[in-house]
């Protein structure tokens, strides 16, 4: 089974389920939509009428959000349970989506230059390759277009196991290729798919690559003093699972620009 089928596998049971990953934006939750989505204020103060793409993210909670708050939604999932959360909340809520089956290093149903945001939670451990995305992602967002992000670090990844001392050990190598190895430390991985570590080089580099401005990094803080060792939230406390970014689009040449030829005198 190939990572594409795998991890579409895993998620529809994920949805089936009622996972984390597959809970639904509330109504508390719509009553401040943007507010929910964006806690560091990264994005504009208002969205309506904007074209925003939501990459990976079905599930009925961050195509919602950007629904209620008056944008212009389009959603891409490899997941058709995921994808059904988005159909029927939006049905409930008398929403319009734009709803797509598709990986998110393939957009090729979507032009060029079409969305002034593109928002994609946790996602791209999933490929094997993060350039092609970011590239996507780049022909897609307008001129000046927001693209936030959130990723597995990729030491968070390393983690193997906890040892007798309650300490965290790195078993998989930085520059491991292929899919990650099984290992005894599930903390922080979905059970079924399959991923890949991406390095930092290839997360910020590769958005660097492919024109995406890096305007903030954070790293979530996910730790808690009061939870045991084995627990996520004691892990949190020693390795920062995930890493999150907000980059611009660089300004394109518009075709006539690019083509304009200067005559000397």
């Amino acid at each position: 089974m190939d990572h594409l089928a795998a991890n579409r596998a895993a998620y529809d049971k994920l949805a089936r389920d009622g996972a984390v990953f597959a809970k639904c934006a509330t109504d508390e939750e719509c009553q401040q939509p943007l507010a929910t989505l964006d806690s560091r204020g990264w994005l504009p103060k208002s969205v309506q009428g904007m074209n925003v793409l939501c990459l990976a993210a079905g599930g009925g909670w961050q195509s919602i959000l950007y629904a209620t708050a008056g944008a212009n939604v389009t959603v891409v999932d490899l997941s058709p349970q995921m994808l059904a959360l988005d159909h029927r909340e939006a049905r409930r809520r008398s929403l319009s989506l734009r709803i797509i089956e598709g990986s998110m290093d393939d957009l090729s149903e979507l032009v060029d230059g079409q969305f002034d945001i593109v928002h994609q939670p946790v996602s791209t451990c999933y490929v094997p390759e993060v350039l092609p995305v970011f590239k996507e992602v780049a022909r897609v967002l307008k001129n000046g277009g927001i693209y936030i992000s959130q990723h597995k670090s990729p030491v968070s990844l390393q983690v193997a196991e906890r040892d007798a001392r309650d300490r965290y050990v790195l078993g998989v190598g930085y520059y491991h290729q292929g899919p990650l190895p099984a290992v005894p430390d599930q903390s922080y991985r979905e059970n079924g798919a399959v991923e890949y570590l991406h390095r930092f080089e290839q997360i910020v580099g590769g958005m660097c690559l492919a024109g995406l401005h890096i305007e903030a990094l954070t790293e979530p803080y996910r730790g808690n003093p009061q939870a045991r060792p084995g627990d996520f939230r004691h892990r949190g406390l020693f390795v920062a699972p995930y890493i999150r970014v907000k980059a611009r689009r660089e300004e394109r040449e518009s075709t006539a620009e690019s083509q304009r030829v200067w005559i000397p005198g």
